[in-house]
């Protein structure tokens, strides 16, 4: 008997569309992008390859370095890559994931970036920081027409040049975001760094950073207290005479997932910074990076549950068991369907949130009130259903999904951070109700957004019937936040799947979601339901 004779294993997922989900079809059909499909299943072409998805296994084996000094003992604060890491970094810039739709005049920019984004987000989260912060910091530095001139062109152009020189020099740029503080987390307002202000304009920076993403952008935008009250500026890596700021790199983290991006602690000892927007308008200034980082949190969990998803309906359809396929088996059929209506229904919210962004760009008042919302509880809750899904589809794999081979430890692992990234679960509740306070009409559009789904669906209307008697009652709204927002957040998902989603999952989606005919884990999905079309979308597609 040959004892290493290997049979009944699943053949590795690859060489497939990232972006073959019927859901991008669809989308990007019905919102009159259908014209960009073509380039974002050349992403997702490329994301589906052994090769790039050795390049983000190389990148997270292979954690950046910090360099504090040379061999001199001079003080030299640099981080150093893995190769593999600028190649993801060349990819993602190339394909314009980074800054472009600020420069690109279709109507749906956002939306086809946020497609693209997603596709190609799977082959490593860490490289995505610094992609998706560069895409976020262009809105801010809009604040001052002198700095966006000077940096904007060179944040939204399609080379990736990771030379540690003069931004005048480059070309290309990436930006970076530095505002945690060790005594504030969340809480910039707390923040103890000076800024002072010098007669050529510019300003003094000095304080410790206890969290900056990517300290090696060419630009960080970051908040410090002027005497006009908490400001942002914008700091370049390397000071125009090609002499680096004073920005002491003190250690980098050691995260539980995101490896392959350098989050860092740092110094700013008289470091040398513009003022980006008024003195004492500093988080007014930066909301807008926030919010596009907040919106790139929603891509990214919906990104990586779909490519749980995917692995464990390519395990199910390959794997036999008891006599059969596993995806043939009712019990595995209910969970990977269940996963796969969580995993849609994120990625459904996700894109019209970047579709809405499009709209609002335009001017459009009722959709930049829209994006508001949606925003604060779709960032809540999708990011918030990330870490269970990924347990669950890990457990599809059985022991097969705990080793590191597989890749769902890696996806487990970086599940969470969406969640805590810009602002924890607590915090994006509570910045919900701060909408909800500072601009009231907000609310009310938000509920005629959800009666378009109106008629179709008497369980969808009976539940935003109850969700619009949760504000009956604003007393003790605080400490019932999660449950508001988290309501919020489904019927918006129901509302979007009722109109214009597939009508399985929609079914599955209200029935159990909605209706609450659902157990507390996944795999609790009612009987009646039509699985396979659910189960046919969720499977990835391998060329043959």
């Amino acid at each position: 008997m040959k004892t290493h004779e290997v049979t009944n294993q699943v053949p590795l997922l690859v060489d497939y569309d990232t972006a073959g989900h019927p859901l991008f079809d669809e989308i990007l059909t019905a919102a009159g992008a259908a014209d960009a499909l073509g380039e974002v299943h050349e992403v997702g072409r490329l994301a589906g390859t052994a090769y790039a998805r050795e390049l983000g296994d190389r990148a997270e084996a292979h954690p950046p370095i910090l360099r504090t000094h040379d061999r001199y003992g001079n003080r030299i604060d640099r981080v150093d890559y893995d190769p593999a890491y600028h190649d993801l970094m060349r990819h993602a810039v190339g394909f314009g994931l980074h800054g472009a739709p600020w420069r690109d005049h279709r109507d749906n920019a956002h939306l086809i970036r946020a497609a693209k984004f997603s596709a190609w987000q799977v082959t490593d989260a860490g490289h995505g920081c610094p992609i998706s912060m560069t895409y976020a910091a262009v809105p801010a530095l809009r604040a001052d027409e002198k700095l966006s001139a000077e940096f904007e062109p060179l944040l939204t152009g399609n080379d990736y040049d990771p030379a540690v020189t003069p931004t005048a020099l480059k070309r290309g740029l990436i930006a970076g975001m530095s505002m945690t503080e060790k005594q504030g987390g969340s809480d910039v307002r707390a923040n103890t760094t000076t800024a002072t202000p010098q007669p050529d304009g510019s300003y003094r920076i000095v304080g410790h950073k206890w969290f900056t993403s990517a300290p090696m952008s060419d630009i960080l935008l970051t908040l410090a207290q002027a005497p006009g009250g908490l400001t942002c500026f914008v700091l370049p890596r390397v000071l125009p005479d090609g002499t680096m700021n004073a920005i002491a790199l003190q250690r980098l983290k050691d995260k539980l997932g995101n490896r392959s991006n350098a989050s860092s602690e740092i110094e700013y000892d008289n470091a040398l910074g513009w003022r980006l927007g008024d003195e004492g308008r500093g988080v007014r200034t930066i909301i807008e990076m926030v919010n596009m980082t907040r919106l790139d949190c929603t891509l990214g969990s919906a990104a990586l549950m779909r490519e749980a998803v995917g692995q464990a309906a390519h395990h199910a359809a390959h794997r036999r068991a008891f006599g059969g396929l596993l995806v043939d088996k009712p019990l595995m059929r209910n969970v990977i369907a269940d996963l796969a209506v969580e995993a849609e229904a994120s990625t459904t919210v996700a894109l019209w949130l970047a579709s809405q962004t499009d709209a609002a760009l335009r001017g459009d008042e009722r959709a930049a009130l829209l994006r508001r919302l949606g925003l604060a509880v779709s960032k809540y809750y999708v990011c918030k259903r990330g870490p269970g899904l990924a347990a669950e589809a890990l457990e599809c794999l059985g022991g097969n999904g705990f080793v590191e081979e597989s890749g769902m430890p890696r996806i487990y692992r970086e599940a969470p951070l969406a969640s805590i990234w810009e602002g924890s679960g607590n915090v994006a509740a509570l910045d919900t109700l701060r909408a909800l306070a500072k601009q009231p009409d907000v609310l009310g559009v938000y509920f005629d957004e959800l009666d378009a789904a109106a008629g179709a669906d008497a369980r969808y209307d009976a539940y935003v019937a109850a969700l619009k008697a949760q504000f009956a009652d604003p007393e003790e709204l605080e400490y019932r936040s999660r449950v508001v927002v988290g309501r919020l957040a489904l019927a918006l998902q129901g509302s979007l799947l009722v109109r214009s989603g597939n009508s399985a999952v929609t079914d599955a989606f209200v029935a159990t979601r909605l209706a609450g005919d659902w157990g507390t884990v996944y795999g609790t999905l009612p009987t009646g339901l039509d699985l396979a079309p659910i189960i046919e979308r969720a499977v990835p597609l391998v060329a043959s």
